[in-house]
């Protein structure tokens, strides 16, 4: 059985959540949705449960909810602080039940960082709070998926300036590590091909454009060939991206979040999976926010969402088969 969490009620997540449900209540893959029953009940039959077991046998006629409750009633596109604990503690008990074998995976619903850390979240996302929990903190990688493209930005949620500062060789051999070994194990890719962006505009053009590549990157790469990964670059950011290019790895290694990011969503924004690497569980995402703007309107579209889910399932399938 997976796990949902709830996200922030004031966000798409609700909407999605019962639109996912009515596209996979035949045929699965069924999970539970942790959070308030009150989000969903104007949109979908739910029925609450005590325990995960329960859901499969509900899943074809109702969204099986493991019972949360808010502080305050939510109103679409307005976020309300009072209603963080709450989402928190979604996340937090997915966490529990998937590192206690009784889910197979958590697929986590958006929330807003500005809301939570209003409650003491000290994470600047849900992938460090993850790690946490999972008692693996500074393990995590986050990896985009999509039909076209993954990609793994080697820097996250930092400025430019810090992201640059904070890039090292120690740091691209350890994400390129946990990246080959998550392929190998949860996306059955027994031989991974990992592709190295450069920094700077033509991958520094021999130190013309920067220096980065030839003391920080091309060191990495060296050092990860000899350790016996199948690894290539550094390449020109400009140009990894075409269809040809793409064709001749598995993941793009990039070196700061846009970089990564702005392929992955112009390529495969309805379908993009968030999948954070790394942890001793499965977990994905919908590679969207909140999008406050237009929630409570049934305009968010759930396919990401929807990816997630069925990618989850799959990954927990090839990390049962592995194990």
């Amino acid at each position: 059985m997976l796990v949902l969490t709830q996200g922030d009620p004031a966000s798409i997540a609700p909407e999605i959540t019962a639109a996912v449900w009515q596209q996979l209540r035949q045929n699965g893959p069924a999970f539970v949705y942790i959070g308030d029953p009150t989000l969903l009940e104007r949109r979908v039959p739910v029925q609450t449960i005590r325990y995960l077991s329960e859901g499969a046998d509900i899943f074809s006629h109702a969204l099986p909810v493991l019972p949360l409750h808010l502080s305050a009633p939510p109103a679409p596109g307005e976020p309300d602080r009072r209603n963080a604990a709450s989402v928190i503690e979604s996340i937090r008990l997915a966490v529990e039940l998937t590192l206690s074998g009784e889910s197979s995976a958590v697929i986590t619903n958006p929330i807003s960082k500005d809301v939570v850390q209003s409650a003491g979240f000290r994470h600047p996302g849900h992938t460090s709070y993850l790690a946490e929990l999972c008692q693996t903190p500074g393990d995590e990688v986050m990896l985009l998926a999509g039909p076209s493209l993954k990609v793994v930005p080697i820097t996250v949620h930092v400025a430019l300036r810090d992201a640059i500062a904070q890039l090292s060789t120690e740091l691209i051999i350890r994400t390129a590590h946990t990246v080959a070994a998550g392929l190998r194990r949860d996306f059955g890719l027994p031989h991974p091909r990992l592709a190295f962006a450069g920094l700077n505009p033509h991958a520094g053009e021999h130190g013309l454009m920067g220096r980065e590549e030839q003391e920080i990157i091309l060191p990495a790469i060296n050092t990860l060939r000899a350790q016996g990964l199948d690894v290539s670059g550094p390449l020109p950011p400009d140009t990894m991206f075409t269809p040809d290019a793409r064709a001749r790895y598995d993941v793009a290694m990039c070196m700061y979040h846009d970089q990564g990011l702005i392929p992955l969503k112009t390529l495969d924004m309805a379908e993009g999976v968030n999948v954070t690497l790394g942890l001793p569980i499965i977990r994905t995402s919908p590679d969207h926010g909140t999008a406050f703007d237009i929630a409570g309107q049934n305009k968010a579209d759930p396919r990401s969402l929807e990816a997630a889910i069925k990618l989850a399932a799959t990954l927990a399938e090839n990390r049962r088969k592995n194990a």
